[in-house]
């Protein structure tokens, strides 16, 4: 197993987590009749979303999909929570989801658990093949061309420019030469 700071699909598998929580949360209450979430539940489900994310691409053994099942689902139970706070209802109590709406979320979860699960075997196993494609290319020495040095003091252009300037501001012009 690779450490969490080397993992090259770490990032893109925080990025999935995070925006696959807040993306089904929301399709998730829009289908059970709740309308776009609005005002502070707005910013509770992106700091959800960032919070999921950064534990997943933190979190060394979030390439399995089990965890990942694990942090999708705890994703969806405290958005449905903040969502339900916010005055949306279904069934007979706010917090208390449906047979359907469990099943949905459960095949959902466990789907993009497994396609982030995938995507990191495959970001990884493609980063693999990349290095040792680019450690076995030689290197390219580059060209040393020598260019000749010149000087760009130009006394008397700098001295014209001064002695026609409009501000006087300064050391006059017969000193600087």
């Amino acid at each position: 197993m690779t450490d969490a700071r080397t993992d090259p699909a770490a990032r893109l598998r925080g990025t999935s987590v995070g925006v696959l929580t807040a993306a089904l949360a929301v399709a998730a209450h829009g289908a059970a009749g709740g309308g776009w979430p609005a005002g502070a539940v707005t910013a509770q489900l992106a700091l959800l979303a960032v919070t999921l994310g950064a534990v997943a691409s933190i979190l060394r053994a979030a390439n399995r999909a089990t965890v990942l099942v694990g942090l999708l689902g705890a994703g969806q139970l405290i958005a449905h929570a903040l969502l339900a706070i916010d005055g949306h209802t279904h069934g007979s109590h706010p917090l208390q989801p449906g047979a359907l709406m469990l099943a949905a979320h459960l095949v959902a979860v466990t789907v993009g658990a497994l396609l982030i699960a995938g995507g990191t075997r495959f970001c990884t196993a493609l980063s693999r093949v990349l290095r040792a494609v680019a450690r076995r290319v030689p290197a390219i020495p580059a060209a040393t061309a020598q260019v000749a040095g010149r000087s760009a003091d130009q006394p008397l252009q700098s001295a014209r420019l001064l002695a026609t300037s409009v501000s006087h501001r300064g050391p006059p012009v017969s000193t600087l030469r």
